[in-house]
């Protein structure tokens, strides 16, 4: 490439029609020229060869991509952040951060075509840039105005639910393989009359023999609108239908006529295009959880950052996002999960928000850290052995987290509400040390609103 080729890969933002590009953040390790390896990057991405030979068109002005910031974080390093082979020796390696704006009528409102043009071929073998990871995408309001997004959203949710200054509920049903369909059904009333939601299969609970998705989901429907008899709350019973793309919407007639009002899919694993086609289907909430993300997203420098995926998520249709949350167990930073639950709430155009889910490994004693980092009502909480593991079973388990909750409404301290309650007292005994209470009274009974 000569300066004048590559030169036309570059663009003062302000020329461009904002509304007709996407823009993306990659970070970017390369050889050589930093600019000569975004334009590149640009050109792999999109036009590749820009003219026809013996012809004097140019056809990047409409279907380029284009630099619209480069900024070189650090030059000369010896080598790339992960084993890619030996850089040149003239320069050594340069790692950047480069913001390029990419025309979407090159691919339209289709994410397989999306995601084949930002994170495809021309993205990771782009020539001299083998390290690149994809942090982050924003749309203009036309493209987003040709997607459906969250039917149900945040608002939604909390319409169903009638449940509007507080936390979500979620309990992920324990053990969530091999129980035959009688006994998850009964864990799963137990914990909505303990105080919970929303109780859920596991993501990897399936259509099985040994607990089909027919008799399970009649079970638990059934076992749902006793339990809302009996407390005086909705309740929602979330079952999992990931599957062949063949049979999404099978699945979810089956499990919706069968009392399952909200439904269970693995976005990555079954695709973003079917999570749309389904939404196009579904008469109840969808609900995202993150198995096959984690591989794209977990090196630091290479990859897709998992907002990308929560974004592209909630563009798809889902009304709610699981991601992974805070703690060690999910190796996720902090700023990691802050940027997904902002991903999923913060505005964006005509699309609704849809509801985060930011878990691993809660009970009781991690609802206030996590209340206390995002700073909002507007998220769910899903323990599973902080609810099905608790020794008075999962509607003592279940009780614990009303309990926790009503701890942070009061102003009062985890053990100073333990000392009052036997379940939230058991808990903390089980999951994070030991508290003698002073007097505590049972509530597990079944649990209203107000629990």
């Amino acid at each position: 490439m000569t300066e004048s080729d590559w030169s036309g890969f570059f663009a003062d933002v302000d020329t461009l029609d904002r509304e007709a590009y996407i823009t993306l953040d990659y970070y970017l390790e390369c050889r050589g020229d930093p600019e000569l390896a975004a334009a590149h990057f640009c050109a792999e991405q999109s036009t590749a060869q820009w003219r026809r030979v013996g012809s004097s068109e140019d056809l990047r002005p409409r279907f380029g991509a284009r630099v619209i910031n480069l900024a070189v974080l650090e030059s000369n390093r010896p080598e790339f952040s992960y084993g890619v082979g030996q850089p040149a020796s003239d320069g050594g390696v340069h790692a950047c951060r480069v913001t390029i704006a990419h025309p979407h009528g090159n691919f339209g409102p289709r994410l397989p075509n999306l995601l084949s043009a930002v994170c495809g071929e021309g993205t990771f073998f782009s020539p001299g840039a083998p390290i690149v990871k994809l942090l982050d995408i924003r749309f203009p309001d036309t493209y987003l105005a040709q997607f459906q997004g969250p039917q149900f959203g945040v608002d939604g949710l909390r319409d169903l639910l009638q449940v509007y200054d507080r936390p979500i509920f979620f309990g992920v049903i324990k053990p969530n393989i091999g129980l035959p369909p009688e006994a998850f059904a009964e864990l799963g009333y137990e914990s909505w009359l303990g105080g919970l939601d929303i109780a859920k299969d596991d993501e990897m609970l399936a259509d099985t023999d040994w607990c089909p998705l027919a008799q399970r989901s009649v079970l638990l429907g059934t076992a749902r609108r006793r339990a809302e008899q009996e407390t005086g709350c909705r309740k929602i019973y979330l079952a999992n239908i990931t599957d062949e793309v063949e049979r999404l919407t099978d699945l979810h007639d089956l499990a919706v006529a069968n009392g399952a009002n909200a439904l269970l899919i693995n976005a990555m694993p079954v695709g973003l295009s079917a999570v749309r086609m389904l939404r196009r289907h579904a008469r109840v909430p969808l609900m995202a959880h993150f198995p096959f993300i984690a591989p794209f997203s977990r090196l630091t420098h290479f990859g897709i950052h998992s907002r990308v995926f929560t974004k592209l998520q909630r563009l798809a249709g889902f009304d709610v996002v699981i991601m992974p949350g805070f703690g060690e167990r999910m190796h996720t930073s902090d700023d990691e999960v802050r940027a997904n639950v902002e991903a999923c709430l913060a505005p964006m155009g005509p699309i609704k928000r849809c509801l985060p889910v930011p878990g691993g490994s809660d009970w009781a004693g991690t609802l206030k850290p996590l209340y206390d980092r995002l700073g909002t009502v507007d998220f769910g909480f899903v323990p599973g052995r902080g609810v099905f593991g608790h020794p008075m079973g999962p509607r003592g388990g279940a009780a614990s987290i009303r309990q926790a909750w009503d701890a942070i409404i009061d102003g009062l301290s985890l053990d100073e509400q333990a000392a009052r309650h036997v379940e939230l007292c058991a808990a903390i005994e089980t999951f994070g040390g030991a508290v003698k209470p002073a007097s505590a009274e049972s509530t597990a009974q079944p649990a209203g609103d107000d629990a």
